[in-house]
């Protein structure tokens, strides 16, 4: 499926959200509270953006994250809309929006916030990552 057919198939919060360059709503959405095991990956190109074990609670209404998977999909770009200056991020491969990322999370997990838009998401649970082509994947939950 090219990237013209998997836009047609989006929501319209999730086309608002990583076309668009919009917002969803703070502690409306899929995700911020969702912390099963798994993979989180870009709802238009499906490439792998997050992992649940990088995930945290940063109370503010989106998912947050203290890094992605694989750096070099995620593309951060100085932000100057609504008065603000903020760092955008954008997936490399779909060019979607994302959301941004902020200097002030966790110190012990490197002190990086990246606040996601739960519509730019799609969920891949842990027990179903090898099924849909991620179990590469798998050895991020392997214990220490």
């Amino acid at each position: 499926m090219n990237k013209e057919e998997r836009l047609k198939q989006l929501t319209p919060m999730q086309y608002y959200v990583t076309q668009q360059n919009g917002t969803e709503p703070p502690y409306q959405n899929e995700y911020d509270q969702h912390f099963e095991e798994g993979i989180y990956v870009d709802i238009v190109s499906g490439k792998p953006l997050f992992s649940s074990k990088d995930k945290f609670d940063a109370g503010c209404g989106w998912p947050s994250f203290a890094k992605s998977i694989d750096p070099d999909e995620i593309v951060e770009k100085l932000d100057t809309s609504y008065g603000m200056r903020r760092i955008e991020v954008r997936s490399k491969t779909a060019g979607s929006h994302l959301g941004h990322v902020f200097p002030d999370g966790p110190r012990e997990l490197g002190g990086l916030r990246y606040c996601i838009n739960s519509a730019a998401l799609r969920f891949i649970p842990k027990e179903k990552l090898e099924e849909e082509g991620y179990g590469e994947y798998l050895k991020l939950f392997d214990e220490a």
